[in-house]
């Protein structure tokens, strides 16, 4: 398979599980609390992507968010008959990868400072780090993405999630376990910081919008 058709294959997963209801995701964890392997698959193949990259840009290292994102689809599966159904299967996955990535990091001692030759590899995720069109913009999506790699892990993963994943705060409050107001409080300093930033580098504080490319 070519780039192109990865790419595209990329897009079709990320389309599908835009389209997927509340509905047809129960119906789903349904059939895979009954054993269906291929609903189980079903639900690996539509949430592997986000979740690769919610995970990567927590723990910086393919290597281990490969690890993490196997490990959290093996913990999920086999507790798939404690999933409360009141919740998005989306926010379950992401509170265990969030939780085992925080793990990862403890491990490792929580290294700081981010490695831009570290690039991950735009063919394993489908909506993040995209081909720039200009240096201009690239300069900017690395000015905050590496401000956004300053902060807590909690309040990075607040960022990623409300940003990148289109969580809402009360989706990442849950997830995280945390009230819906720390949520928000994240979000506040996050950006505060951001703007402060981009005024720094004397660019437009708009472009923060940038977040959510």
């Amino acid at each position: 398979m070519n780039p192109l058709e990865e790419k595209l294959k990329i897009k079709q997963k990320r389309d599908e599980l835009m389209k997927l209801t509340k509905d047809q995701e129960i119906c789903l964890i349904a059939q895979a609390k009954q054993g269906s392997e291929t609903a189980t698959r079903k639900l690996i193949e539509l949430h592997q992507q986000r979740l690769f990259a919610f995970i990567w840009k927590i723990v910086r290292n393919t290597d281990d968010a490969e690890d993490i994102c196997q490990e959290t689809f093996m913990r999920a599966v086999s507790s798939l008959s404690d999933f409360n159904e009141a919740y998005r299967f989306s926010t379950w996955i992401f509170t265990i990868g969030y939780r085992l990535a925080l793990n990862s990091l403890k491990h490792r001692g929580n290294q700081t400072g981010y490695d831009f030759s570290n690039v991950m590899p735009v063919n394993q995720v489908d909506h993040v780090d995209e081909v720039m069109q200009s240096e201009q913009a690239q300069k900017l999506r690395e000015v905050i993405w590496h401000e956004v790699d300053q902060l807590s892990p909690s309040q990075k993963a607040t960022i990623l999630m409300f940003y990148r994943q289109g969580l809402s705060c009360q989706e990442i409050s849950e997830a995280l376990d945390m009230p819906v107001a720390t949520i928000k409080s994240h979000m506040h300093r996050a950006r505060e910081k951001l703007r402060e930033r981009l005024r720094v580098q004397k660019m437009d504080e708009t472009d923060l919008d940038m977040l959510g490319a």
